[in-house]
């Protein structure tokens, strides 16, 4: 774990290093592109405040992100099993993903109020589409010789389900979630930007429109640190759920063959 930390961190520290290099060399106004020793300071400085705002996103983050992940399983699912339902739905998860995501925005708010109902909402809109896409190609992932298999010795549809189609689709399905969880950061800064009180994102509108380009900065490193937190806790839950899934998986395919 920690050899494959190594590149990134190696990486970062040396564009860090050459950004200092370059704001040292330019001269540069601070308003224009701070130092990231500047930016570490107003990091350090003020913690306690962006902490609290950090908090505020992370709830709008959580929330939206359970929401998507319950729709968009669900949605995937009946896709997958149901053809017909998958003629009628699927275009119209289509439709609603290239809908500019903005634009509904203050939609929400006048529907949702001003609190963290709107922000929620469009964090679940934004996350879901690939939840969706990656049950669906999920469900599919069943080898035919498997799946007749269980049938010769009887399994129900809903044995087939639980013990066959869920098992093969919880790489994949995975594999949305962690796309999901980066855009679920997104959403929810992007709801903060179109109106709110508090969050990550709301700070942000207030330090660009003051020309705090240092704050803003500073504010941009927790919304990103935020976001590399939520995606690994999402890693560590695939490691636990799927990683003995795969082992089971190996070991069946081996006493067939």
């Amino acid at each position: 774990m920690v050899r494959r930390l190594l590149p990134p961190l190696g990486l970062a520290a040396a564009l860090l290093a050459l950004w200092e290099a370059y704001v040292a060399a330019s001269g540069i106004a601070p308003v224009i592109l701070p130092a990231p020793s500047a930016v570490a300071k107003v990091m350090l400085a003020e913690a306690p405040k962006f902490l609290v705002h950090a908090w505020t996103t992370s709830i709008e983050v959580v929330v939206g992100f359970v929401l998507a992940t319950a729709l968009g399983a669900a949605l995937g699912v009946v896709i997958a099993l149901s053809r017909p339902a998958g003629a009628a739905i699927y275009p119209l998860i289509i439709a609603a993903q290239v809908m500019p995501k903005v634009a509904i925005a203050p939609l929400l708010i006048i529907w949702l109020g001003f609190d963290l109902g709107p922000k929620i909402a469009l964090t679940t809109l934004i996350a879901f589409f690939p939840i969706v896409v990656n049950t669906v190609v999920g469900m599919g992932m069943v080898r035919r010789e498997t799946y007749n298999l269980f049938l010769s010795l009887g399994a129900t549809g809903l044995q087939i389900f639980w013990k066959l189609r869920v098992p093969a689709a919880l790489p994949v399905f995975f594999g949305g979630l962690k796309i999901a969880s980066t855009l679920a950061v997104i959403g929810a800064v992007v709801g903060e930007f179109m109106g709110a009180n508090a969050g990550l994102g709301y700070l942000l509108t207030v330090y660009v429109g003051n020309a705090g380009t240092v704050h803003a900065f500073a504010g941009i490193m927790y919304l990103t640190i935020l976001g590399l937190c939520f995606f690994l806790l999402v890693v560590i839950v695939e490691r636990l759920i799927v990683q003995p899934h795969l082992r089971t998986r190996v070991v069946a395919e081996a006493a067939q063959s």
